[in-house]
């Protein structure tokens, strides 16, 4: 399937709009098999997606792994690859456990250390592309560096900045959980994209009045994860999660308004959901993980749903989103 692309801010690298992402593929809260992993990844190429994320956190190191063994053999001008850096792994003496307490069900292996240091962020790209088994990733971002923002900027940028300059990769940025630091980098750095996750959702539109305005004003490209935030608008009801906890009663009770506005106008509340990202002139792409070939079929499949001009005008007209709020467009569209 050919799948609509676009250029990462001022790079040269290029994605596919909807891309895999690869926290599930570390075992993330559960196991899934080396087969169900490589499903996964088979999947998504099947649909037409051409750009994979994953990260050194992701299972200690498996979610690399098995996406690097998974894309072999695939031919490496027509993907993108991004990986993170800030946590190096470091293997433990006596390893014991599992990674659980981290969100990953995984041997205990290693431990994590933080580290924004420009001699930590080669190191941690030189042992992302041993894992991942390639000799180049197309992207790189500082993974989750809001308690060391200032290292982060001051020490791990330039280096990501020399990494660009000298061809090691083509596009760098930040990836972070939260709107406000992630504004910082659009408008103090030169990164040529964001990712960022849960705070542009049908749920959350806080990036709505910092990072994305200044994203769009500076030509930097944002990609959005958690749009399901982590799973109350794939399937509210009771024990559904949101941002990773059970979600609070009030933000259920929201859940289920969107789901019957959905409902109303015969769209699956999963496809409203990966859409609307969409409709934002800074958003580039959207991220969605998934444990197997299934879920990754069907997030293309909602992607591609059409979905009338009237939902979003009621949704706005209810105040289940703010008014004057970008939607996309109503006709469907493929991965």
């Amino acid at each position: 399937m050919d799948a609509p692309r676009v250029r990462l801010g001022r790079s040269t690298v290029i994605t596919t709009r909807l891309a895999l992402g690869g926290a599930a593929l570390g075992n993330l809260f559960s196991p899934i098999g080396d087969a169900a992993a490589t499903a996964a990844v088979d999947a998504a190429w099947q649909a037409g997606l051409r750009s994979f994320d994953t990260a050194p956190h992701y299972g200690l190191g498996l979610s690399e792994r098995r996406l690097g063994a998974a894309l072999r053999g695939r031919p490496r001008a027509e993907y993108s690859i991004s990986t993170k850096v800030g946590r190096i792994l470091e293997p433990l003496p006596h390893p014991a456990g599992d990674d659980l307490a981290n969100g990953f069900a995984v041997p205990a292996t290693h431990r994590r250390r933080w580290d924004f240091t420009a001699d930590g962020v080669r190191r941690s790209l030189e042992e992302s592309l041993t894992r991942l088994g390639l000799d180049r990733v197309d992207v790189v971002y500082l993974h989750d560096p809001d308690d060391h923002l200032a290292q982060a900027l001051n020490e791990a940028y330039p280096a990501l900045e020399r990494l660009r300059s000298e061809g090691l990769v083509g596009a760098i940025g930040a990836g972070m959980n939260h709107s406000v630091p992630l504004t910082r980098f659009a408008r103090e750095t030169d990164v040529d994209v964001v990712l960022l996750a849960g705070r542009y959702t049908l749920l959350d539109q806080s990036a709505l009045t910092d990072l994305l305005p200044a994203a769009a004003a500076r030509g930097v490209s944002v990609v959005v994860g958690g749009v399901f935030n982590s799973g109350l608008l794939a399937d509210p009801g009771p024990g559904a999660t949101f941002d990773y906890a059970q979600a609070p009663p009030p933000l259920l009770a929201r859940a289920l308004e969107l789901q019957q506005v959905c409902e109303r106008h015969g769209v699956p509340l999963r496809a409203a959901a990966v859409r609307f990202a969409f409709g934002h002139p800074a958003v580039a792409g959207v991220l969605v993980g998934a444990r197997s070939a299934g879920e990754i079929t069907d997030a293309t499949e909602q992607l591609a749903a059409p979905i009338p001009a009237a939902l979003w005008e009621e949704l706005r007209a209810s105040g289940l989103l703010p008014a004057g709020v970008p939607v996309p467009e109503t006709r469907g569209e493929e991965a």
